[in-house]
């Protein structure tokens, strides 16, 4: 389905498609900033129940799975984690799925990663993702759901119309309302150019190709360029490093990459420093043009 709202409506929708108007609650794995907001917002639908201590790691690492404290009672309906998280860096590049109990559904926010490699749907219920990052523009998020969870018709009787999901798919071709046409038109141009570029695994190579191109060279630094991620866990679409803990070293960085046209580079505002943003539509010479960058200014600010 393709609906309103970016990934954020959907925090709200899979609560109200999945609980109904019973007293039900979700499992969350908090590792950044977009699945600590989507915790947050599930406070208000029913008992949304923290896996992990989100702060003891600063979201630079998790617990190992086998320590996470996840609820097994009837009442909990799904597991809830962020594939990959674009202000910290976070990515699973192979996540547990046996920590799922069963009978919960598996859901997922794939918004910064989806179309960077390949899914095992038998292993996700419900997967949602702004177009914004590798499909199209923004304006509407990708939202795919099993059949079983609309034929269960569990909707809750306080479910905005935008919000529900059974009256998007009765609709077909036919919306209840007028839908954002555009962006659904242009990630659709988006896709068939993908596909003739050679589909996931072009896209997963170049992925996987522009971001070791990065931390290998940042890695190379001794220290002057900082990724604080564990390895283990480091994203290939959203890198933040910091050079030396450095503030005034790191605007400056900014501002000499911006007049090269390396433009953007500003780490988010909770977490300063710098990020480098590389999805699908990242050449592969941008990356080698920012480490080219990079190597200057080191030499340059010892």
């Amino acid at each position: 389905m393709f609906m309103h709202g970016g990934a954020s409506q959907q925090w709200s929708a899979v609560c109200q498609n999945v609980y109904g108007d019973d007293e039900c609650g979700a499992n969350f794995l908090t590792t950044g900033a977009w699945s600590e907001a989507a915790f947050n917002d599930a406070k208000k639908f029913g008992k949304a129940h923290e896996i992990t201590d989100r702060k003891k790691h600063n979201y630079r690492n998790v617990d190992d799975p086998s320590s996470w404290n996840v609820n097994t009672e009837g009442s909990t309906r799904f597991f809830h984690y962020c594939d990959n998280e674009t202000v910290q860096g976070f990515e699973f590049n192979e996540f547990p799925h046996d920590v799922k109990p069963e009978g919960q559904l598996m859901v997922c926010d794939m918004s910064s990663n989806i179309a960077t490699k390949a899914i095992d749907w038998s292993k996700y219920d419900i997967v949602y993702a702004g177009a914004q990052k590798n499909l199209g523009p923004a304006g509407v998020c990708v939202v795919i759901v099993h059949n079983k969870i609309l034929d269960a018709k569990k909707l809750s009787k306080t479910t905005p119309i935008t919000n529900d999901w059974q009256t998007f798919r009765k609709a077909a071709n036919m919306f209840h309302n007028t839908p954002a046409c555009f962006p659904i038109y242009m990630l659709g141009l988006n896709v068939e150019y993908m596909l003739e570029q050679g589909g996931l695994p072009t896209y997963q190579a170049l992925a996987e190709k522009r971001s070791s191109l990065l931390y290998d060279y940042i890695d190379s630094t001794e220290g002057y360029y900082v990724a604080a991620v564990d390895k283990k866990y480091r994203s290939r679409v959203n890198i933040p490093f910091r050079i030396r803990e450095d503030e005034a070293l790191e605007k400056k960085f900014i501002a000499e990459a911006a007049k090269e046209g390396l433009q953007e580079l500003a780490g988010h505002r909770s977490v300063g420093g710098m990020r480098a943003s590389l999805y699908n539509a990242m050449p592969l010479e941008g990356v080698e043009a920012l480490v080219a960058f990079m190597k200057r200014f080191k030499e340059a600010n010892p």
